[in-house]
């Protein structure tokens, strides 16, 4: 695979909950054992290779019960190009971010996207700059930021030591005004926020989770409901993932299937999957957290082996003609479940500027007995064919 190869797949394939990375990162950012430490961990790691801060969630209208969902990454990827090459300007790192509204009630999903280089100085006011610090995000305009940590009592009586978020985003079909703020503590991914991602452990992250976040703020969809403009205050869930890696997953991998639920008793689930371009199985994980667990404590991760996604429904997508799986029945050592996306037709389509083809939205989770016990997101990528920039 020639350097420019590399450097594009790493851009492209790193979206959502997994990490994808293609050459081994000169710092050795990720390691079994290394204990992450806040808030520095909240801040970017520009010595690994790729990482994002990935925000969705779901919110109605004060008053009202028609959903809408939303999704906000930001991510980042080391180029290896300009190492020695001094100034504010030189492209050692690239960031780039999605955003995108699902209009539950309209039936319409609108997404956009920016991309921009950036020299990995972390100077504040730069238009396109993550921060080393704290979660600080900012590219042309969109931003994804963390304030102050206060310490306050949680939803389950959990001590909360972290920061409100905001995320501010303007595109051409919708404006979202959003603060997020935790009501339980972060949640550790894996073994104590490493994650393995493939049987060797060099293939991993390191990967922490802020579910049952409490989202309030304004929402503006051009076009909307019944056709309308406007913006409409808005509260609901959200749920943030922070991941960064330095090692390429096993070779056999084509893509993968990731979901992240806030259950409507305060429990927190997380799945995932590796395919083979059969479909089948390569690798898996997850955890869940049940709702006194909101400390920490209580997470309980899975192994490998114990998670299965069985495909249900399918839907071609018009614009890719990918076929996705919209409904799913997942198995895992916290029970079975069912989940059934809320329109169809939530794919990015990127391909006239990041590059990236993918299905990420709002879903519902049943439990054995159809019942409705928690909204989040899905996300599927590899559908879509090879990935081009």
């Amino acid at each position: 695979m020639n350097p420019q190869r590399r450097r594009c797949l790493a851009l492209l394939v790193g979206v959502g909950g997994l990490a994808i990375t293609v050459s081994r990162a000169a710092g050795a950012e990720v390691q079994r054992g290394r204990q992450l430490s806040f808030p520095r961990d909240h801040g970017a790691h520009t010595g690994s290779r790729i990482e994002w801060w990935y925000a969705t969630g779901w919110v109605h209208a004060v008053g009202k019960d028609a959903l809408i969902g939303f999704q906000v990454t930001f991510f980042r990827s080391r180029t290896g190009l300009a190492a020695n090459t001094p100034g504010r300007f030189a492209a050692r790192q690239m960031l780039f971010a999605h955003a995108a509204i699902s209009d539950i009630a309209a039936q319409k999903h609108h997404h956009a996207d920016r991309l921009a280089r950036w020299s990995g100085d972390d100077v504040p006011g730069l238009r396109a700059r993550a921060s080393s610090s704290d979660t600080d995000v900012a590219l042309n305009g969109w931003s994804l930021r963390r304030g102050r940590a206060d310490t306050a009592g949680g939803e389950d009586g959990a001590i909360v030591d972290n920061g409100t978020y905001s995320t501010r985003i303007t595109a051409d079909a919708f404006t979202i005004e959003l603060d997020l703020t935790p009501t339980q503590a972060r949640l550790l991914q894996g073994e104590a926020g490493y994650s393995q991602k493939g049987p060797q452990p060099q293939q991993a992250s390191h990967y922490y989770s802020q579910p049952q976040l409490q989202a309030t703020g304004r929402i503006s969809v051009r076009g909307g409901s019944g056709g309308k403009d406007g913006t409409t205050d808005v509260r609901g869930r959200a749920w943030i993932d922070h991941e960064w890696s330095d090692e390429v997953l096993p070779p056999l991998a084509v893509g993968w299937d990731w979901i992240g639920f806030n259950l409507d008793d305060g429990s927190a689930l997380t799945a995932f999957q590796l395919r083979r371009a059969d479909g089948s199985r390569l690798w898996a994980g997850g955890s869940f957290r049940a709702a006194r667990g909101a400390s920490g404590a209580a997470t309980s991760p899975f192994a490998a082996d114990a998670v299965r996604f069985v495909p249900g429904r399918l839907w071609r997508s018009p614009t890719s003609s990918a076929v996705y799986p919209v409904e799913w029945q997942i198995e895992t050592p916290a029970g079975r479940f069912q989940l059934r996306s809320l329109m169809d037709h939530q794919e990015l389509d990127s391909r006239g500027s990041t590059g990236t083809v993918y299905w990420e939205g709002l879903s519902e989770l049943l439990d054995s007995s159809g019942r409705r016990i928690g909204l989040g997101y899905l996300e599927m990528t590899g559908y879509a064919g090879v990935l081009k920039l």
